[in-house]
């Protein structure tokens, strides 16, 4: 009987997106092959660019450096969660985990083509991000609409536990 994935307080299904994956690879941290493997890159001076974390060192701690970078305005010990503890999720562009109402956001992935429009308020979000764009009329709609992780833009979606508001960023390749 294998033993279940930890769960991850502020990414719920990183096995959907492939962040975790089914592997006979060894553990940077344990030296153990469990059977699972994170696909993210650990931040660090001191580990090997090819080294990878099976789900439960992430978990614990004991992979032990950064998995993620984190928008400014969370606890340090929430902070500290996302960033040592969570895995991170494949992206073009490096940028910060979303932080809303002083809390990391709960990372939900990436929807296709056409699905950020079921959460308007993730699409508000978007519309606010690209307004410094100067952006002709519609242009914004057209990205919201071409959002896609088999595309070359794509749009992650969040939500936050404390107000429950859903949240964006895309990126492109």
């Amino acid at each position: 009987m294998s033993e279940s994935l930890p769960e991850f307080r502020f990414y719920p299904d990183p096995v959907s997106d492939g962040t975790l994956e089914r592997a006979t690879a060894v553990c940077g941290a344990c030296e153990r092959a469990r059977g699972w493997i994170a696909t993210s890159l650990l931040y660090a001076a001191d580990v090997p660019e090819d080294a990878r974390f099976c789900p439960w060192c992430i978990a614990d701690g004991s992979a032990a450096a950064r998995f993620n970078e984190i928008e400014a305005g969370a606890a340090p010990a929430l902070a500290a969660i996302v960033e040592r503890r969570t895995p991170g999720f494949v992206t073009w562009q490096d940028w910060a985990w979303v932080v809303h109402c002083g809390e990391p956001a709960v990372y939900l992935g990436q929807p296709r083509a056409g699905e950020f429009r079921q959460y308007p308020d993730a699409c508000d979000d978007l519309r606010a991000q690209t307004s410094v764009h100067d952006w002709p009329p519609g242009q914004v709609e057209e990205l919201i609409d071409a959002l896609d992780p088999e595309a070359s833009v794509t749009g992650y979606l969040f939500r936050c536990d404390v107000c429950g508001a859903h949240l964006a960023r895309w990126d492109a390749d």
